[in-house]
């Protein structure tokens, strides 16, 4: 994989990071961050990771294709899942911050579930990156039989 697609990747783990710190920080604080990552790290940075690489693999398949249009729905959608299975870690403490009732049911629902949303989001990715990854792999061998010897 070239420099950019990689560069873009670790550009893209990051920022999902700083979204999950970013908004249980806002919302909690630094020492209940750290604390909930230290719980559930092993579901957050898979979550990251794999949205990372999809976007790496996305970033090689556009520059093989040029226009990658199939590839686009699965990345959003998995990224979305990911986001959303992260800050549902937090979510509970929304509540303190949210008076409204609806989004407080909202909020209640996505926190007794954080764990299986992390699951739902891992196995997003894993999909995402099955689906780029093997588009990558046929414009990679199809670019390969184009290519003059």
């Amino acid at each position: 994989m070239r420099g950019r697609p990689l560069m873009l990747g670790v550009a893209a783990f990051a920022a999902m990071l700083g979204v999950y710190f970013g908004a249980l920080t806002l919302v909690s604080g630094r020492e209940f961050t750290a604390s909930q990552f230290s719980q559930y790290w092993f579901y957050i940075v898979p979550l990251a990771a794999g949205f990372g690489l999809q976007v790496a693999l996305y970033t090689e398949l556009r520059r093989l294709l040029q226009e990658a249009s199939a590839g686009r729905g699965m990345l959003a959608a998995t990224g979305t899942t990911s986001t959303a299975a992260m800050v549902s870690c937090c979510a509970h403490y929304l509540a303190n911050v949210v008076p409204v009732l609806g989004a407080t049911g909202l909020v209640t629902f996505a926190a007794q579930y954080q764990v299986e949303f992390f699951w739902i989001g891992i196995v997003l990715n894993m999909a995402g990156v099955a689906f780029i990854g093997s588009r990558l792999w046929k414009a990679t061998k199809e670019h390969e039989q184009c290519a003059p010897a």
